[in-house]
């Protein structure tokens, strides 16, 4: 049992309602204690344009006697504590975040505009948390059918194969082997490659033959996989290695998924700044099941 524990965010939205229960579930797997958070957005806090009020009484946070009154009669539940703290959510999260292992949250909470796909919130979670992050989405998104994939449960992970996150697989293949699925892992390549006019009117075909780049590319993502292979000896792992967006096939990947995983962008000397990437971003926006996003380094839980 790891005594870090699972922290869900809530705010009293049937999002984050969604989220505690991903969230119990994931404790229970993880063996782990549920912590339950509510940041109280008040005062000095405030979004501009938003009433001023004193905080409740530490002891009256109604948004977590609502959970409490929903877990009480929980068989499965794992051993839980309750937080309420003030602050500002984007910014308070994430530091709580730092004595957690997994933090789950809604893509939407109460605040902003309705027809967003991912709120403020939850967007800073997932960029600045030293935690992975499982962002869980409504019900009903609709996304492409992908091609046919064996029946069953799955996690999807993305892999770049020339920048390959140890993290993002080894968080991938626990969470496989923890929900007894099979692993679905999609390592795109770009193609076709930019055309070339060497003169007026003359066009250059591809010096690079498509099939020998997806060949070298299967071949570099099973020698990234054979070490969590060892380690995970019972996760069956298809690898898909598609032309094209990373973020489309991803997408597509994610209807009828348990959940699909993504890195966010190491830390480099010219941007030093967190950032989630383009990919990771446009799954989060679109994904029709939850997204798990993996900080670079991140210590696996078994």
């Amino acid at each position: 049992m790891s005594t870090e524990p699972v922290m869900a965010a809530v705010d009293g939205s049937d999002d984050s309602l969604r989220a505690l229960d991903w969230a119990l579930t994931a404790a229970r797997l993880r063996a782990a204690p549920l912590r339950v958070v509510h940041v109280r957005q008040f005062g000095p806090w405030a979004q501009p344009g938003a009433l001023v009020a004193g905080p409740p009484a530490p002891a009256e946070d109604p948004v977590l006697e609502e959970v409490r009154a929903r877990l009480d009669d929980r068989t499965d539940r794992p051993v839980t504590d309750y937080l309420a703290v003030d602050g500002f959510p984007a910014a308070a999260l994430p530091e709580l975040g730092a004595d957690a292992q997994l933090m789950v949250l809604g893509s939407r909470g109460r605040g902003g505009f309705a027809a967003l796909l991912l709120g403020s919130t939850s967007l800073a979670a997932a960029r600045d948390s030293a935690c992975p992050v499982v962002v869980v989405p409504r019900p009903g998104r609709e996304v492409h059918e992908g091609p046919p994939v064996a029946p069953g449960r799955r996690v999807v992970v993305g892999l770049h194969v020339d920048s390959p996150a140890e993290a993002t697989l080894a968080f991938a293949f626990a969470e496989a082997a923890r929900r007894d699925a099979r692993l679905h892992v999609i390592a795109t390549h770009p193609w076709p490659p930019l055309e070339t006019w060497p003169a007026p009117g003359e066009l250059m075909p591809p010096a690079v033959d498509e099939n020998a780049v997806e060949d070298e590319i299967r071949t570099l993502a099973a020698g990234l996989l054979g070490p969590h292979h060892a380690q995970h000896p019972d996760v069956p792992a298809d690898l898909f290695t598609p032309p094209g967006d990373a973020a489309g096939h991803l997408v597509a990947a994610s209807r009828g998924a348990e959940l699909v995983v993504v890195g966010r962008h190491r830390r480099r000397l010219l941007a030093p700044a967190r950032m989630l990437g383009s990919v990771t971003q446009a799954v989060l926006l679109h994904a029709a099941c939850p997204v798990a996003v993996i900080p670079p380094d991140v210590e696996p839980t078994g």
